[in-house]
């Protein structure tokens, strides 16, 4: 029986990858696909979204954009990383089918009402519509098994010393995801970094004989430029947002610690900090499974195998 999920994304060239997987693999049942705004604005992140499963041949699953800001800051984008567009670099044909005409979070709440499992959300940018869904339906947090977000650190951050992207651009609304109670995996730079894509697995999957796999490797050369800046230390360039598939789909190849994690909203320093109690200082109960590590040839192999799928 596959796994009923809806997947809140802000394409982003390892989004467009995290959404090619899941929808690769018939385990996962993507029931709708959510946008939030963050690595590019919440029109140009919509756009992407429709373009890549219009690619896929996916028209059929329902796609709703969502805030198209934080809930108390102005947005931060990341255009210096995904481009002008938000996925710069591949061929993408123009979507050929309307977004729906609901909120994202709207959206969230029709499928999940009506599923007859619980449903699992992916978020794999800024939580906003994560968080207004949350605080709209309460009488819907029961049927949420679980919430595997790409976010966060444990150790450094990557856009200000102390918080990562997704975290830092509305640490309000991921305050209120982590205190939801609900179990949360959390795929933050301490694993994502170790799944870097080197340029040799870019040349393989080049060779795969589908537009797909193409689009993917057209992706990955553009993503890699901004991740060839030797303050990272990289040999490659690391896949973020593809983590939460791939643990969905082979947690064996990760490693993680239950812990209790917080969010600072506050500080001018450490704002958007995910304040991870790896040693249980705080006394507070975990509310959170961190992942630390994974296996990056387990990783690599996943993509391929996901990519042949579309041949």
């Amino acid at each position: 029986m596959s796994r009923p999920i809806i997947i809140d994304c802000d394409p982003g060239h390892d989004d467009a990858i995290a959404l090619i997987m899941a929808l690769a693999n018939p385990e996962l049942q993507v029931l709708a696909v959510t946008t939030s705004a963050g690595n590019q604005t919440q029109s140009k992140t919509l756009c992407n979204a429709m373009r890549i499963l219009t690619l896929l041949g996916r028209q059929d699953i329902p796609v709703a954009s969502g805030a198209v800001k934080p809930l108390s800051r102005g947005l931060i984008i990341a255009d210096n990383v995904h481009g002008e567009s938000g996925l710069d670099g591949p061929e993408l044909p123009e979507a050929d089918f309307a977004a729906s005409e609901l909120k994202a979070w709207q959206l969230m709440a029709q499928q999940i009402a009506a599923s007859p499992s619980p449903v699992t959300l992916v978020p794999t940018g800024p939580l906003t519509n994560i968080a207004l869904f949350l605080c709209s339906y309460p009488e819907l947090h029961h049927k949420v098994e679980r919430i595997v977000l790409m976010g966060g650190a444990a150790g450094v951050g990557n856009w200000t010393p102390a918080a990562e992207f997704n975290i830092y651009v509305d640490p309000e609304a991921a305050d209120i995801v982590f205190k939801s109670a609900i179990p949360i995996t959390m795929c933050g730079l301490d694993v994502t970094h170790q799944a870097q894509v080197m340029a040799e697995d870019v040349a393989k999957i080049r060779t795969i004989s589908n537009p797909v796999a193409h689009c993917v490797a057209d992706l990955l050369e553009f993503f890699v430029i901004y991740h060839k800046d030797p303050k990272w230390g990289f040999a490659g360039a690391p896949l973020h947002d593809p983590c939460t598939i791939a643990w969905l789909l082979k947690p064996q190849i990760f490693t993680g610690q239950n812990c209790y994690v917080a969010i600072d909203t506050m500080s001018p320093l450490t704002l958007g900090m995910t304040v991870v109690d790896r040693y249980q200082l705080t006394g507070q109960p975990a509310n959170a499974h961190v992942l630390f590590g994974v296996e990056r040839q387990g990783f690599v192999d996943l993509l391929t195998e996901s990519l042949s799928h579309w041949s």
